[in-house]
């Protein structure tokens, strides 16, 4: 039977193509199932293939640096309208991105260099609609009105990037995208931020905290629809879900459990968190459990005094290990008790 061994072989010797292996591979563990090349009880997640990835990262982030270097030293130069050259380069910028990844993305099936590059096309989209769109005067005076319809167009932007090139990725910062200028739009139409627990406690008046949880119901809405379209993650789908999960985790803490966690109830947390914790081992997601107690543990150092709450975090930590160590057997003892009541079918299988 051929494994991967013989087909990086067969790569390396010229016989295939990258994209004709990757895709061989593909096939087949769409034909039997991801999960049988993993670990029991793992989840697939993948930052880069190698490291000519990250050699190739390097040298976009260089690239960048320079572009942007020497496009910024022609501004001293000379006198110019800077709006529009600003709009200019990032136009370029943009066309010379979306050719990298046509060909680092699309045709080489690169997952590091895929990341890096969706990361500069949003930047460089914010960036240039900001640059074309934004009233230098008006933001001056606090008035940002002018600043969400470029982020949404930036947003708009990206999502048609993820359209062509189907990065995982990009779906998370497409989500904070949103988040970000739903925020603006609100503060530019009279919304304020009069403290930093509007943004996390619901009680404080403002609509901020509302934003962030119907935002993070939204985009675990999103991330389930890709989920359990691909219940044995083999496809893209499956890592679409993961960067979603990534996002909608923190956004759902940052109101509920820290609302709690405002008030001192500390064993109200941990019932939310167990909430989260359930139903992130049903749909067999260790990212979104990871990501939900990792904000609360950092907000409860920043935000809010961590001495206050240190017994929870030690807990916590407690908790985390328990689960890695036994995520297949508890999830096993859940899907059974609960298998009536879930669509089994769309769920990941059970290896316990």
């Amino acid at each position: 039977m051929i494994d991967r061994n013989d087909i990086k072989a067969a790569v390396a010797s010229g016989l295939l193509s990258e994209k004709q292996a990757a895709g061989l591979i593909t096939l087949a563990d769409s034909r039997r199932g991801a999960r049988e090349n993993l670990a029991a009880g793992d989840e697939p997640f993948e930052l880069f293939k190698g490291f000519n990835e990250i050699f190739i990262v390097v040298g976009l982030i260089i690239l960048a640096s320079g572009w942007y270097g020497v496009t910024g030293l022609a501004v001293g130069s000379r006198i110019m309208n800077l709006q529009q050259y600003a709009s200019t380069i990032c136009l370029i910028s943009a066309g010379v991105i979306w050719l990298l990844s046509e060909y680092f993305v699309r045709h080489r099936r690169m997952v590091a260099p895929a990341i890096a590059l969706s990361i500069m096309f949003a930047g460089n989209a914010a960036l240039g609609f900001i640059a074309y769109m934004a009233e230098p005067f008006m933001v001056a005076q606090n008035d940002l009105s002018s600043i969400p319809p470029a982020l949404l167009l930036a947003t708009i932007a990206l999502l048609g990037y993820w359209w062509r090139f189907r990065v995982p990725f990009a779906l998370a910062m497409i989500a904070i995208g949103l988040f970000v200028t739903t925020t603006m739009f609100t503060a530019s139409r009279g919304g304020r931020i009069e403290d930093i627990g509007d943004f996390f406690l619901l009680s404080a008046g403002g609509p901020f905290a509302w934003i962030t949880l119907g935002l993070g119901v939204l985009v675990f809405a999103i991330a389930m629809l890709f989920d359990m379209s691909d219940p044995h993650r083999v496809t893209r789908r499956s890592a679409n879900g993961f960067w979603l999960h990534i996002v909608a985790a923190p956004a759902l803490m940052n109101t509920i459990a820290l609302t709690l966690m405002a008030r001192d109830a500390n064993l109200a947390l941990l019932g939310v968190l167990a909430i989260f914790a359930v139903v992130a081992i049903i749909i067999d997601r260790r990212s979104f459990l990871i990501t939900a107690i990792g904000y609360v543990v950092a907000l409860t150092n920043t935000v809010w005094d961590g001495q206050s709450t240190a017994m929870t975090v030690l807990i916590l930590g407690i908790v985390l290990l328990l689960l890695g160590a036994f995520w297949e057997k508890i999830r096993a003892a859940i899907l059974r008790l609960l298998g009536g009541a879930l669509p089994l079918d769309r769920l990941p299988p059970s290896h316990a």
